[in-house]
């Protein structure tokens, strides 16, 4: 199951794509079972290798500035006409228009789910509602468990004198 930060990470990179005007973004997320290794594959086009440089400079500088994080490899930026950007839990694959249809990662790996952008974000939103409740619930109980034990030390006060008063008669 891929991180809330990896998720962050591709829609980040998506959101790059887009600024650059890239074609065609497609965001597959990867079985476990046929991958082991990567979650997602970011897949979009360019229409010609300056405008795939500038997708991947893009998406280099986001990822460097909001998540301090960089590519661990990066292929075929000097003919631009395919670029992969291996972030390890994620690969970004730049494509021109005729490589992309030579290629036709989307159809190698059918086993993969397409995922949509607003989908990507609705389950980051779930998830960081469902760590909030979470750690809302444990504050409430930290804050609970200091009263709970005052409450049970007077209840324990007034019990010893009852108890004690009933074993002086014998």
């Amino acid at each position: 199951m891929a991180s809330t930060e990896t998720r962050q990470m591709v829609l980040a990179a998506a959101s790059a794509c887009e600024d650059k005007k890239a074609e065609n973004t497609r965001i597959l997320e990867l079985d476990p079972a046929d991958s082991g290794f990567t979650d997602f594959f970011l897949i979009t086009s360019a229409a010609n290798d300056r405008q795939a440089l500038a997708i991947s400079d893009e998406i280099d500088l986001r990822l460097k500035r909001d998540f301090n994080t960089l590519p661990n490899s990066v292929e075929g930026r000097r003919a631009g006409e395919w670029i992969l950007m291996d972030y390890v839990d994620f690969v970004v694959h730049i494509f021109l228009h005729e490589k992309r249809a030579f290629y036709d990662l989307e159809r190698l790996w059918k086993s993969a789910r397409a995922v949509d952008v607003e989908e990507l974000k609705s389950a980051l939103r779930k998830k960081t509602a469902a760590v909030r409740k979470k750690t809302a619930v444990k504050k409430a109980a930290a804050k609970k468990a200091p009263a709970q034990k005052a409450a049970t030390k007077s209840a324990a006060k007034k019990a010893r004198p009852a108890a004690a008063k009933k074993k002086s008669p014998k």
